[in-house]
């Protein structure tokens, strides 16, 4: 048996986004991807610095070691090795990045700094800084502030040194020179203008310039009332605590409190800070000085640019073939955007897999919904919405049309905070009901009922998913969404939102499997039936997909079963604290990641069930959390058609040999070899699977 049975939850969430660099890395990935990759694993490394890093760090400032739940390492072990890690990480994302612009180059398209402008750029420049630029910078002087400002940490910011000239004689400059005064000041880089500016095209290249290098370029324009000898700028980032204070003020609302504490969130603890390694010394020690920074253990010295991810939206420049091709959403067999979806849902279940799949379907069946005067209530739950969102629109459509509408409103979906206040006060003034959520539990579930009269009685139609109602994420994350009018399913989709309003009273369901009351207990039966069928040499078999396993109870029930001979498959994405391949401990678990274009959401739990497989869909993951302290829903699949369609896409994924890396206990990233097999893109072969099957459906009907 290993001393360690667990990879600490930290580490492996490393070597996930280091998984994000690889595909940045990756010269099979078109260039402008690849800085898209790059975007996204600093974006993934700031949340991580205001999330768990900070998590930690509060963990040792209390003096608690927090060993057994860490998984092996003390609080301070961990701090120090997380940062010796994203120090590594972050030199390689710049090789990255130095590469990429080399090959951009190659493609004559070119990233500019301010020194290397042409005389007509640098008129454009100059031009651009004053009409563009100048009216949205905010540059303060630093030195006789008796109170130093508040930095964001959402916000790039420039830390300059200004040397002046005394006002002496020139013959006696030279020997007065150490004298001369210092000032300091901060600039904000504007997070209202694109941070990459498109210069005029030339010669058929393209040129592109940060917005840093279009400031650092008329620091002369922007200091001139300064008689200065030199002038410097180099980049800073902060990154603060992001765990949210809540006020215990019974007289405040929900409302209230949340928005106070998103607001409070701008001065919370600075856990991370990052700058130019070519800043001067005295400039960096005045800055540390100034913020009261006294932390060594997450200084990071990085490159001239931070915030890289805002990568994320590097200008296309018209060069469509430097990005994936864009796969056309495709239909779903039987489900029509055209004609009457509850007409179709009457009839039988249909699943929804985005992006393959058109989420479309999940606004038209709000949009039908609002609209039917047969319809007389609707009840959802949100948590993270996309910026314009239709599903919102929908909501409040059906409101104005006379239905009961009633919305569950996460205000605590972490970073959605703001804009889910926003929508609910929007929701309120339209006559929606809202419920705010339950003490102690984030609800995470996503869940939609409604109810329409027909021949007098009411009947249910409704839909579970394993993902956000989100227009904009379904474009890049894979989520499965089950439309049915299943009426005991449906009914037990009531009673969760009986429970919201009631909390007191706990709910028996006959078929959704829900957290935080049932999920661990159901789970751990339907594992422990595949025990008991491998040990009386049945075929006993697990195959899970889910975003992170980290819950160490979860993990031990599945090593309980790898040593009973269940043959367990798991494809996790991020978070994987299981060690697959033991001997004596979990000889029987294979467990791989794939990363590629989309983000890998959804979750499927297939269990053999003695070769008679069940299968369900959930929002939920195996982490701490999704069991104890979230209301989510694993919802069965009874349709033998989607049941079936679930297990070839599982299997489709388990089939990848291109972008699939093995979880280990070494944390390397380890690509499944393709040995004699040919290629398999798992993500190119499922929008294949789905495109087969558009296709046939088209086919005309040999029995008609």
């Amino acid at each position: 048996m290993v001393e360690n049975k667990y990879i600490e939850r930290e580490k492996s969430w490393l070597a996930f986004n280091a998984r994000v660099l690889q595909e940045a890395a990756d010269e099979a990935v078109p260039l402008l991807d690849r800085l898209r990759f790059l975007g996204i694993f600093s974006n993934n490394l700031d949340e991580f610095f205001r999330v768990r890093y900070a998590a930690i760090r509060r963990l040792s400032l209390s003096g608690i070691s927090g060993q057994k739940a860490l998984g092996g390492s003390t609080a301070n072990q961990l701090l120090t090795e997380i940062t010796n890690i994203v120090i590594e990480q972050q030199e390689e994302s710049l090789k990255i990045l130095k590469i990429i612009e080399k090959k951009l180059e190659a493609e004559r398209i070119f990233i500019l700094n301010e020194k290397q402008l042409s005389p007509d750029q640098e008129a454009y420049v100059k031009e651009y800084f004053i009409q563009t630029v100048s009216p949205a910078l905010v540059t303060i002087i630093l030195n006789d502030l008796a109170e130093f400002p508040l930095l964001k940490d959402t916000s790039g910011y420039l830390a300059v040194k200004l040397v002046l000239n005394n006002e002496v004689s020139p013959s006696i400059l030279q020997r007065v020179a150490r004298r001369r005064t210092i000032r300091y000041a901060v600039i904000e880089i504007p997070k209202t203008i694109n941070r990459f500016v498109v210069l005029p095209k030339a010669d058929g290249n393209d040129y592109v310039i940060l917005l840093d290098d279009v400031i650092r370029y008329n620091l002369g324009s922007i200091f001139n009332i300064f008689n200065y000898y030199s002038v410097s700028a180099h980049m800073i980032k902060i990154t603060r605590d992001a765990q949210l204070e809540m006020d215990s003020d019974l007289s405040k609302s929900m409302l209230e409190k949340i928005a106070n504490s998103v607001k409070d969130r701008r001065i919370g603890e600075p856990v991370r800070f990052v700058y130019d390694h070519e800043i001067g010394k005295d400039t960096l020690k005045f800055f540390l000085s100034k913020m009261h920074i006294d932390f060594t253990d997450s200084l990071i010295p990085g490159g001239r640019y931070h915030n890289r991810r805002d990568y994320i939206d590097f200008p296309n420049l018209g060069r469509f073939d430097l990005l994936y091709k864009k796969n056309e959403p495709l239909p779903v067999p039987g489900l029509s955007l055209e004609g009457s979806m509850l007409e179709k849902i009457s009839k039988k279940d249909y699943l929804v897999h985005a992006p393959y799949q058109s989420f479309s379907y999940l606004i038209k069946f709000l949009r039908e919904a609002a609209l039917d005067p047969q319809v007389i209530s609707i009840k959802i739950t949100l948590y993270r919405l996309a910026k314009n969102s239709q599903i919102i629109s929908s909501l409040i459509n059906a409101a104005k049309n006379g239905k009961k509408v009633t919305v569950q409103i996460e205000l605590q979906a972490r970073f959605d905070e703001a804009s889910n206040i926003s929508y609910a006060e929007k929701m309120q003034v339209d006559g929606i009901q809202l419920i705010f959520g339950i003490k102690g539990l984030k609800v995470h579930s996503k869940i939609c009922v409604i109810e329409r009269v027909e021949a007098n009685k009411t009947k249910r139609y409704g839909l579970i998913s394993t993902g956000n109602f989100n227009e904009s994420t379904a474009k890049i994350y894979t989520d499965v969404t089950l439309f049915t009018s299943h009426s005991k399913i449906l009914k037990d989709i009531d009673k969760i939102f009986d429970f919201f309003e009631v909390n007191f009273r706990i709910h028996r369901y006959k078929h959704l499997i829900v957290s935080p009351h049932y999920t661990r207990s159901r789970f751990h039966k339907l594992i422990e039936r595949e025990i008991v069928h491998a040990k009386l040499g049945f075929n006993a078999f697990i195959h899970l997909k889910m975003n992170s396993l980290s819950d160490f109870e979860m993990i031990d029930k599945l090593y309980e079963a790898s040593r009973a001979g269940v043959k367990i498959k798991l494809q996790v994405r991020g978070i994987c604290s299981l060690i697959p391949g033991i001997e004596g401990m979990s000889e029987n678990i294979e467990a791989i990641s794939i990363v590629d274009n989309y983000l890998e959401h959804t979750r499927v739990y297939i269990f053999s069930n003695n070769d008679n497989p069940e299968v369900f869909i959930s929002s939920a993951d195996f982490m701490t959390r999704n069991l104890d302290t979230r209301v989510e829903v694993a919802c069965p699949i009874y349709d033998p058609e989607i049941k079936q369609e679930l297990i070839d896409v599982f299997d489709l994924g388990w089939k990848g040999n291109v972008k699939a890396r093995f979880h280990s206990q070494l944390l390397d990233n380890k690509y499944r070899q393709k040995g004699e097999n040919p290629v398999f893109r798992a993500q190119l072969e499922t929008y294949n699977y789905y495109k087969l099957k558009a296709e046939n459906s088209q086919l005309p009907n040999p029995n008609q």
